[in-house]
Order: C-alpha cells, then sequence, then structure tokens
C-alpha cells in the first residue's frame, strides 16, 4: 500500500484535539511534578573491616565467622522494623511521620536506605567494606540518620563477636563441669567394684592360682599325716595283742618325727630335685633323727635287759600305753581333720575366686575403658575451655576482628535529587508516546474503506472512477469550527484541570508518587 501522507495528515488534524489531550495531561503532570517535587539530600558513610589484632597463628579467634557472612547478620539485623520506626521517629524524617501507618514508615525507611558491601575475602585482593547511605528531606536528617546507623553497626558488631565469644565459653565451662562430675562419678564406681571383688580382682590371679595349689598340697599333707597316726594306732593295737616275748615297745616320739619327715621327704621328691635346699635340709634333719632313735633304742634294749618285771605289771602298763596312744591318736586325728576343714574352705573360696576372676576382668575392664574416654574428653574440652578464655578476651578487648569507620557521614550542602530534567522528559515523552499510540491503534482497529487503493488491495478491483464525499459549505466550517474548538479547549482546559485538582484537590506531585507506587515504580 503507498503512503498517502494527504490522507494520513489529514487524519491527524482530525484527531488532533484528543493526541493534544494526551499530550498536554502527561506533560504538563510531568513538568509539574518535576518542579514541585521537593529537594532531597543524600549522605554516606564508609566501613572497613579489619583483621584480627593478634596473629591467627598465635591465638584463634573462637567468633570464626566470615566477612561476608557477618556483614549479612548485621544488615539484617540493621533493617529491623523496630530499628526503622526508631529512627524515623526519633530524627522526625518524615514530616506527616504521625499520620502514617507503621508499616509505610518502615517501608519508607528501606527504600531511602541503601547498604552496598564488598566482601574482600572471596579474592581481589580488595578489603571488605560496606557504604551505608541514606536519603530523606533535609541535610542534617540524613547525616543524623547514617551517623546513628554506623553506631548500631559499632555496637551490632562488638555486641555480635563479644556474645558469641561468651556463649563459646560458657558451653564450655558447663562442658568441663558436667565432665568433670561424670569422670568422678566413674572414679567412684571402679573404687566400689574394687572394692566389692577385692578378693576376685584379675591383678591378684597368680597369687590366687599359687595359693590354690598350695591348699591343695596341704590337704594331701594332712590326709598323709592322718594315715600315718591311724597306723601308728595300728601299731599299737597290734603290740597290746601280741605275746609278751614278741612285744615290742611304743615307737618313741623321734620315731614319729621320723616317720613323718620320711613321709614330707617322699611327698617333695615328687615335686622337687635331689639338689633342691629343702630336700638337702629335710635329708639333714632325718639322719640326725636316726642317730637319736639309734641311741635311744640301744638304751631301752639294755634297760630291758637289766629289769625283770612281773607279768602282771608288764599286761597293765601295756594297756595304759595303749590307752594313751589311742587318745592322743584321736586327738592327732580331730586336729588334722580340723585343718582338713578349714583348708578345705580356703580353697573353695580361692577356686571361686579364680572363676570369677574372669568375669570381674571384663567388668573392670569395660569402667576403666568408659572411665578413659571420659578423661580423654575432659582433656579435650579442658583444651577448648583454655582457648575459649583467650577468644573470650581477645573479643571482650577489640583485639579481634573489627570494624572502623573510615568516613563518617557529613551534612549534604547540594540536592541529590530529584532530576527534574529526567523527570519532565518522562512526562512528556509518555503524552507523546500515548498520542502516536492512539492514533496507530485507532488505524489498526478501523477496517473501512477509505480510499481507491484500498480497494484494490483487498477486493483486487481497480475502479473506473471514485466521486469524493462533496461537503456542503455550512458543514466545513461546523467540522472546522468542531476541530478549532476542541482544539481550544484541550489546550485550555487541560492546563485548567490540572491547576484545579494540584490547587483544591491533591498536589499533582503525590498523585504521581501514589500511582507509581501502585505501579510498584515509586
Amino acid at each position: 500500500m503507498n503512503f498517502d501522507l494527504g490522507f494520513y495528515w489529514a487524519l491527524f488534524l482530525r484527531r488532533f484535539p484528543v493526541m493534544t489531550m494526551f499530550v498536554l495531561l502527561f506533560s504538563g503532570l510531568g513538568l509539574v511534578t518535576a518542579f514541585k517535587l521537593p529537594e532531597t539530600y543524600s549522605t554516606s558513610a564508609r566501613l572497613l573491616f579489619e583483621a584480627p589484632q593478634i596473629p591467627a597463628s598465635m591465638v584463634n579467634s573462637t567468633v570464626q565467622t566470615g566477612a561476608g557472612e557477618q556483614l549479612d547478620i548485621i544488615e539484617q539485623r540493621l533493617m529491623t522494623r523496630a530499628n526503622m520506626i526508631d529512627l524515623a521517629n526519633r530524627f522526625n524524617v518524615f514530616e506527616n511521620i504521625r499520620e502514617m501507618e507503621p508499616d509505610s514508615v518502615v517501608d519508607a525507611m528501606r527504600s531511602a536506605t541503601s547498604i552496598r558491601s564488598r566482601d574482600g575475602t572471596r579474592g581481589g585482593g580488595r578489603a571488605t567494606m560496606m557504604i551505608i547511605n541514606f536519603e530523606a528531606r533535609s541535610p542534617q536528617i540524613v547525616a543524623n540518620v547514617v551517623n546513628e546507623y554506623v553506631t548500631l553497626v559499632l555496637q551490632e558488631n562488638s555486641r555480635f563477636r563479644v556474645s558469641r565469644a561468651e556463649n563459646t565459653l560458657e558451653f564450655f565451662e558447663q562442658e568441663v563441669e558436667r565432665l568433670d562430675a561424670e569422670l568422678s562419678r566413674r572414679s567412684v564406681e571402679i573404687a566400689q567394684f574394687r572394692s566389692e571383688n577385692s578378693k576376685a580382682l584379675p591383678q591378684d590371679q597368680a597369687f590366687r592360682l599359687g595359693r590354690q595349689n598350695l591348699l591343695q598340697d596341704r590337704l594331701e599333707q594332712l590326709n598323709r599325716e592322718i594315715r600315718i597316726v591311724e597306723q601308728e594306732l595300728e601299731r599299737a593295737e597290734a603290740r597290746f595283742e601280741a605275746p609278751d616275748e614278741t612285744v615290742v615297745a611304743a615307737p618313741s616320739e623321734f620315731e614319729q618325727q621320723l616317720l613323718v619327715r620320711q613321709a614330707e621327704l617322699d611327698r617333695l621328691r615328687q615335686d622337687y630335685s635331689e639338689n633342691n635346699p629343702r630336700i638337702i635340709r629335710l635329708k639333714d634333719r632325718i639322719e640326725s633323727l636316726k642317730a637319736i632313735v639309734s641311741a635311744g633304742n640301744s638304751a631301752s634294749l639294755a634297760a630291758a635287759d637289766s629289769e625283770e618285771e612281773s607279768s602282771s605289771q608288764r599286761q597293765a602298763q601295756r594297756e595304759a600305753e595303749l590307752e594313751a596312744a589311742r587318745v592322743k591318736a584321736g586327738n592327732s586325728i580331730s586336729e588334722l581333720r580340723a585343718q582338713m576343714a578349714t583348708t578345705a574352705a580356703e580353697l573353695e573360696e580361692v577356686t571361686r575366686n579364680i572363676s570369677d576372676s574372669a568375669s570381674n576382668a571384663f567388668q573392670l575392664a569395660a569402667l576403666e575403658r568408659e572411665y578413659n574416654i571420659v578423661q580423654a574428653r575432659y582433656g579435650s574440652a579442658v583444651s577448648n575451655l583454655n582457648t575459649a578464655r583467650m577468644g573470650e578476651r581477645i573479643e571482650a578487648t577489640a583485639q579481634g576482628q573489627r570494624i572502623n569507620v573510615i568516613e563518617n557521614a557529613s551534612v549534604p550542602q547540594i540536592p541529590s535529587g530529584p532530576d527534574r530534567v529526567l523527570i519532565a522528559a518522562v512526562g512528556i515523552s509518555l503524552g507523546l508516546g500515548l498520542a502516536v499510540g492512539y492514533f496507530v491503534l485507532l488505524e489498526v482497529l478501523n477496517r473501512s474503506i477509505r480510499r481507491p487503493a484500498e480497494l484494490l488491495d483487498r477486493f483486487d478491483i481497480k475502479p473506473i472512477a471514485t466521486v469524493p464525499y462533496m461537503e456542503s459549505r455550512s458543514k466545513k466550517f461546523v467540522r472546522r469550527s468542531a476541530q478549532i474548538t476542541a482544539t481550544l479547549t484541550v489546550l485550555v482546559g487541560v492546563p485548567l484541570v490540572l491547576w484545579y485538582v494540584d490547587t483544591y484537590y491533591l498536589p499533582l506531585e503525590e498523585v504521581v508518587q501514589r500511582n507509581l507506587a501502585k505501579l510498584g515504580l515509586g
């Protein structure tokens, strides 16, 4: 389709009043807003994160929060609802703050506050910094608010690090106290177990085994001694029943010792060699006893030859000797059996202790193992407690990582906003855009045929001739008069409407700000 300049010019003139209304309305709003918005001021402060004063190779701080994480924590705590409302009320940031809702105050304060941080620990060789900026209606207000922000940041950083260090110290103090009590309880359990099982402890097992062997040998020896006494009694009875000429004198005390020593020698030879000192000493004793017995027997024979006693006297003497032998044998056997009962009871107890020692060994090992585990944890807790105390001291004296102010907020002398030229340009551009959009939209939506060329384009029909619409003078006058009237009405009416709204209803800049806020652009 060929571009018909005359046709579109006629359309432009016909739609000119409405297009002018758009341009005048939005341009007027933009210009009025640009020149009536109050001046705003902004200022900023720069904070620097410094490394710990004491090298980490000497003492590690218990606060291991990274600079980036700490920046985020400080920013979140700084922008809390309570802080925003408190600062807005204290410094009277907004003129109509008494009429504003708390949520509106918080939103406005957060919108006016800008916090930029740079984490130097992520590389690049740059320092970790925080820049706090605030924008408001008064130079003094912005300076006061930013300086208060700086104060809150410094206080929050100090409180954060000190509280972390104190919490760590308190935890390890409680842990050391708890482990100390548990260690004492474990010690009491071990001592009580040793006391209750003192006769069956594993470390005395070798002694008990030796004692068991000794008691078993003692029982065997007592059995042999009982048999010897019984044999002596049997010989005494045999001598009593034998004829006079065959009667042999009762063995003397030395003969009895000789028999006992010979029985003991036979027992020791089963366990020891002939060169053992005990066997050698026992042999010497037996030789001495043999010599004494030989000498006694010779004296007895001589006395028997020299004396002649009557048969009745010998019989009485033999009965007396037999009775004495029986009494002596009974006493010896009773004493030996009492010793056997005592020895057997002790042997039974020792055997039971040997059997219990194995299970006691397992229980004692378990108790000692738990004690060693608690002791290792206690030592580790004490070491950590010392580190926590040093870390708490570092943070309390501000020797750890800290924030320093390298540039305080100053009172600005030149307004930072608003950008009036930009606001006016946006208003004019919006008006022109709506006017052009209105013209294009009507042209796109209008599907009627208004020119001969459109017949050819739409129906592929070439008309022979076209008859234009012929207006009378009166209709043309009315049409042009209406166009001029509409244009003048728009040119005069739109400014008057804007003036009326701004004067008697609501300031135009506030209308613009509210509409932008509804659109999410304010």
